[in-house]
């Protein structure tokens, strides 16, 4: 079976419905950042103080890699900035079926508003700071995905609904 993997802005859903989907579709879920944090043993944020986004961003590239080689059958739930990198959306679609899990600024601001844990969040006027990114990384999720799912206003149980679809009909 192919591995099922969710892209798409900070705050989108990534994780929590990778997460419920992995129960429903009785697959182990993988968060990329999470595994690396847990590699590099230090927060994103501390490798984004310390090291810088560049870093990070070879961090995400090389791990993409390392399960290209050995993963299958997984819920991969991959980082915001993850399909900004051509590499990266190539290794993203010869690793499974990407989903695109697409929030417009008004919902992802009121999911992140008191998250500080988000270092591309930080200073003045965050939601205009997500309006400006999210223009700029749409194009790059799109082509990274093979299917979109529009997030806002959807509970859980829809989003996990249409994914299931998609997964069902590509077999």
């Amino acid at each position: 079976m192919r591995n099922v993997i969710l892209i798409g802005f900070m705050g989108s859903g990534k994780t929590t419905v990778g997460l419920r989907l992995s129960y429903r579709l009785r697959r182990a879920v993988i968060d990329t950042d999470k595994e690396i944090e847990k590699e590099e043993k230090r927060t994103i944020s501390d490798i984004f103080a310390t090291d810088g986004e560049g870093y990070f961003r070879d961090r995400e590239t090389a791990f993409l890699r390392k399960i290209s080689e050995s993963a299958g059958n997984l819920i991969i739930s991959v980082g915001g900035g993850l399909p900004l990198r051509e590499e990266n959306r190539k290794l993203l679609h010869e690793l499974g079926q990407v989903f695109y899990l697409k929030a417009s600024a008004e919902t992802i601001y009121g999911r992140v508003k008191h998250d500080t844990t988000r270092p591309l969040l930080q200073g003045e006027n965050p939601k205009e700071k997500i309006r400006t990114m999210l223009a700029q990384r749409d194009d790059c999720y799109t082509e990274a995905s093979d299917v979109t799912i529009v997030v806002d206003d959807k509970d859980f149980e829809q989003i996990l609904n249409e994914i299931e679809e998609h997964v069902n009909c590509a077999g």
